[in-house]
């Protein structure tokens, strides 16, 4: 992995190509983001097999799973833990709370992938924290989400921010806060405001011939 693939650190930023990675799992060898290319994937890592709230965190995430695979991405797990406790406690969780988990989980036994990826920050310990990376089917890394141990992860919020991610891209536009559930706005978008004056002469006038809801030419809104 290069220095301009992420930073000196090994942190993939967002814009970045998600380091190569061949990784073991619970569905056996991969290569990361290769296996994935034409696919969005989600790769999450907790702190350990056998946790409550890790354990909560996987059972929401396989209840979310389809939703998921509707927008044509992948799930992904990974701790620095052995497959063979992956796989005990995919089996407890199955046993005891009737979720048979079906995406794969890494086994990080060496923590050289968590190194890889930032996802230990010495303040909190040896294992992993609560990370979070959204890929895109061209490998590159579109969100990055930290979570301390003692709080799970948003499912809702995972979700929304991958179908936000992938508006943005097919429409061109921004999303507002809490898109698409915006008191004021609702599911509209955002336009990019201008860059020169021509542009925002144009955008104004754009913007009435189309009839976008426009509060000034910077600040323009449109059904999507």
């Amino acid at each position: 992995m290069s220095e301009d693939e992420s930073d000196a650190s090994g942190f993939p930023l967002i814009g970045d190509r998600f380091p190569d990675l061949e990784v073991a799992t619970t569905h056996g060898p991969k290569t990361i983001p290769d296996d994935y290319e034409g696919q969005w994937f989600v790769l999450f890592s907790h702190p350990g097999d056998f946790t409550p709230v890790c354990t909560t965190e996987f059972v929401g995430f396989e209840q979310r799973r389809e939703e998921f695979e509707e927008l044509n991405a992948e799930l992904i797990g990974l701790s620095i833990d052995r497959v063979h406790s992956h796989i005990k406690w995919t089996e407890w969780i199955n046993e005891e709370l009737d979720e048979d988990i079906g995406f794969p989980i890494i086994a990080d036994e060496s923590g050289d992938v968590a190194d890889a990826l930032g996802m230990v920050h010495p303040g909190q310990g040896t294992s992993t924290v609560r990370a979070v990376f959204i890929v895109d089917p061209e490998g590159v890394t579109r969100q990055v989400l930290y979570y301390p141990k003692e709080i799970g992860r948003n499912i809702d919020e995972v979700l929304r921010s991958l179908e936000a991610l992938q508006t943005s891209d097919e429409e061109n536009v921004a999303l507002p806060a809490n898109w698409p559930a915006n008191d004021n706005f609702g599911d509209k978008a955002l336009l990019s405001p201008p860059g020169t004056v021509d542009e925002a002469k144009a955008r104004t006038a754009e913007a009435a011939q189309e009839g976008y809801e426009s509060y000034d030419w910077w600040f323009t809104l449109k059904d999507i």
